[in-house]
């Protein structure tokens, strides 16, 4: 074959792909899981939802704490349990954050998040006495992997993936994704986002980060800002929609794990974009912890997480700053 044969055969057969990806449709799948809702766009010949629910129930087999049946139930139960493939990479993760972040994240904080009102079961009523006594069971060195099994220092410390598991939630599903060969895609659940290849506008995916104004109810939708990301994710954390008022003071739902009590500083939202949810969803509880200087600190040290933070300044007006690498996120 002459090698003006062989070019010509290339341009054909990458023309022939080109036409063939181009026409192939772009799907929409939507639900409720984790107590919230998912909303998956992918380009596929195959409806994936089949696919992509069971998956979300193995994750909510491994890692929510209103499944009685789950693995962390049984943890939190103290029930004898070698835990599944699921639940050890999110818990050796969440160990690694902890680690990183000076216990601002920690999944044993638990018993004092169930006390202010904002976990998964009742829990003592929130005064400086009982804060003080769930405190001794709160810290992520008081728990191990060891020998494929859970250590707990104290039989009542409890774990709460809450704030990981949506993000890990989206990975998986975004591997089920990868495994069946799907190129371009965007999974979101409860506004944390996986996204890889491009929309059907062959464009970056285009993802809002929400103004946070005070809606208990959810239906507030105004964005402060809106980016374009690809092959990347992104997670949120807020105190203006998950909080309550207790005579005439708001109490945010973030409750830090060495305070035993919720934030309060002026950080209102921290948005983080990762080369995983799981990641980014437990570095921006951490920086909701952490606030504004501390957080900025941290992301100035890993380059590879990059955040965009909106804040209320000394006369309550919204404030945002961003690392510098956010700023491609904006400019595409």
């Amino acid at each position: 074959m002459k090698a003006w044969q062989i070019i010509f055969l290339i341009f054909l057969i990458v023309g022939s792909v080109y036409v063939i990806n181009r026409n192939t449709p772009y799907k929409s799948n939507s639900g409720k899981t984790f107590g919230t809702y998912y909303n998956i766009i992918y380009q596929s010949d195959k409806d994936m939802h089949d696919a992509i629910k069971a998956t979300l129930a193995r994750v909510d087999g491994s890692l929510s704490t209103f499944n009685k049946q789950s693995v962390i139930s049984a943890i939190n139960n103290n029930r004898d349990i070698v835990p599944d493939a699921m639940f050890t990479q999110v818990f050796t993760l969440a160990q690694e954050i902890s680690g990183k972040t000076d216990g601002a994240f920690d999944i044993t904080v638990a018993p004092l998040v169930n006390a202010w009102g904002f976990g998964f079961k009742n829990g003592l009523p929130a005064d400086s006495a009982a804060i003080d006594s769930l405190r001794r069971y709160v810290g992520y060195s008081t728990v191990s992997l060891q020998n494929g099994k859970i250590t707990k220092t104290h039989p009542q410390t409890m774990l709460d993936c809450s704030a990981i598991a949506k993000g890990y939630g989206c990975d998986a599903v975004a591997r089920t994704l990868d495994e069946a060969g799907i190129t371009n895609y965007m999974v979101e659940i409860g506004g944390e986002i996986v996204t890889k290849g491009k929309n059907d506008k062959g464009k970056k995916w285009a993802v809002g980060i929400n103004k946070p104004i005070d809606d208990a109810t959810g239906q507030n939708n105004s964005l402060q800002e809106i980016i374009r990301i690809s092959g990347k994710s992104m997670a949120t954390s807020g105190n203006y929609r998950n909080f309550r008022y207790e005579g005439g003071r708001k109490v945010s739902h973030t409750v830090s794990p060495k305070s035993g009590y919720p934030v309060e500083h002026s950080l209102l939202s921290a948005t983080v974009i990762a080369d995983d949810c799981a990641t980014a969803d437990a570095l921006a509880t951490a920086f909701m912890v952490m606030g504004v200087e501390e957080a900025l600190s941290f992301c100035q040290n890993d380059t590879s997480i990059d955040a965009y933070f909106i804040y209320s300044d000394e006369n309550g007006t919204l404030q945002t700053c961003e690392t510098d690498g956010f700023k491609r996120y904006k400019q595409q």
